[in-house]
């Protein structure tokens, strides 16, 4: 036949072949593993929608940070579950409260170790919101206050990056100066910059207890439908000081991420959320995936949209899988 056309499978015969012409690689460094801890005594409670995943207490997580430590994980993030709760989510930046011991632990055992700090109230409020509440509305200015006095405990017990995630209007600004003014000028802020109001973050709540009592929180996280805002939320957030973004949730906004990586020069961070694990986990288990090629094709992917770092759950798990590569 006399046609003409490109052999592009020259480039795919082998293994090695593929490997030397790859495009883009995940690393161990690129990820940064959550984990939730418990303010009490002897808890290692499994979360029936995210199977693998556990609330820890302190005397617990000394077993779970040797496993992070031996798979060469160098990040993790923190997230408090504490005894009570109340109104203002005064646990959230109490010199003493969970995330501020964990940290202090980790640090001290584990000086190499990044700890970054989740900086909301959702986990720690009696009603579950990200802010203080008048009647039925969440409170921005009011809570920026609350905000701050949370980020600068949590950089005085030891933290190594401060993430807020709450999404109010100012809140890189409010942190920022906080922070500097407390002398922590040196302390990153990975901000939640573009956080979707996502049905993603069912099992999320589960395990930190933080399901909204009333109402929803639409009027403060992004609509799903919006493209552009996103630029917005992110420009906000470099202009205010924010020396990372995030993008939330994963896999239904990777357009979002190339968006965001193509229009800043901060590094990107995704977070491939609860909801996107356990879909995961749960069609493992029923043997309808193979969850390890599912697993890295899907973080894989992550990284090809832009992001330089996934704030993961699967992070155990594919740096097992990256270390038998």
């Amino acid at each position: 036949m006399d046609i003409q056309f490109t052999r592009h499978r020259r480039l795919r015969q082998t293994a090695n072949m593929r490997a030397l012409v790859r495009e883009n690689h995940l690393r161990t460094d690129d990820f940064i593993y959550p984990i939730f801890v418990a303010e009490g005594k002897d808890i290692k409670r499994e979360i029936p929608s995210m199977p693998g995943i556990y609330n820890l207490s302190l005397d617990h997580l000394e077993e779970e940070m040797n496993e992070v430590v031996d798979l060469g994980i160098k990040s993790v993030l923190l997230f408090g579950i504490p005894l009570e709760k109340d109104e203002c989510g005064e646990q959230a930046y109490h010199d003493h409260g969970i995330v501020q011991e964990a940290t202090r632990f980790i640090k001290a055992k584990y000086p190499e170790m990044i700890v970054v700090a989740d900086t909301c109230l959702c986990e720690y409020t009696s009603h579950g919101h990200c802010g203080l509440i008048e009647g039925d509305q969440v409170l921005n200015d009011a809570s920026l206050e609350l905000l701050v006095q949370t980020a600068v405990s949590q950089a005085k017990a030891g933290a190594d990056i401060i993430a807020p995630s709450n999404m109010m209007d100012g809140f890189v600004a409010a942190i920022r100066a906080g922070l500097d003014e407390a002398g922590f000028e040196n302390i990153p802020i990975m901000s939640y910059a573009v956080k979707y109001a996502s049905a993603f973050y069912g099992p999320f709540r589960d395990a930190a207890d933080s399901t909204p009592q009333f109402g929803d929180r639409k009027a403060y996280q992004m609509d799903p439908a919006n493209r552009m805002e996103a630029l917005r939320e992110a420009e906000s957030d470099l202009m205010e000081g924010a020396d990372f973004l995030i993008v939330k949730p994963g896999m239904p906004y990777l357009d979002i991420v190339r968006d965001v990586k193509n229009n800043f020069n901060l590094p990107l961070v995704i977070y491939n959320v609860s909801g996107e694990y356990s879909m995961v986990k749960a069609a493992a288990q029923n043997g309808w995936i193979d969850e390890e090629r599912i697993v890295m094709e899907m973080l894989t992917g992550m990284k090809r949209a832009g992001c330089d770092l996934i704030i993961t759950y699967h992070a155990k798990d594919a740096a097992r899988w990256l270390k038998e590569q």
